[in-house]
């Protein structure tokens, strides 16, 4: 059976030895990527962009969580990413066609980006994230 495709299949060394699995791509370019996208609903929303996040500070949080804390904040970031990437597509889609069209639906949208962020980031208790917590 293949491995799941979130996990990459181990790579062999130099000495035939296999490496350790990674997770592929990690926590932090995830999160990284998911700001990414922000900005660009909320250059379409005609608003000002969230601040990012420190995704290193996320992915070193969740692992100290363990458990199912860092399961949940895995899978709610995933879930915000393919939600995401699905709005954009129509919103570009609707941006192409009126400008001013797409403006209601990016508010929208940038709205459910930043409630998600902020469950995300409530699974992180208070001081494990080194910074002020972002809304």
């Amino acid at each position: 059976m293949p491995p799941p495709p979130s996990v990459a299949p181990p790579r062999s060394s130099r000495r035939g030895q296999p490496q350790p699995l990674q997770a592929e791509p990690s926590l932090a370019a995830q999160w990284a990527a998911l700001h990414e996208a922000a900005q660009v609903i909320a250059a379409i929303a005609g608003e000002a962009a969230p601040r990012a996040a420190d995704g290193g500070n996320l992915a070193e949080a969740a692992a100290r969580q363990g458990g199912w804390r860092k399961h949940l904040i895995d899978q709610q970031v995933e879930d915000l990413s393919v939600i995401l990437t699905h709005g954009i597509s129509a919103l570009l889609a609707a941006h192409a066609r009126d400008a001013g069209a797409a403006a209601a639906p990016a508010r929208a949208l940038l709205g459910e980006f930043r409630a998600a962020r902020r469950g995300i980031l409530a699974l992180c208790p208070p001081g494990t994230l080194g910074q002020r917590r972002l809304g």
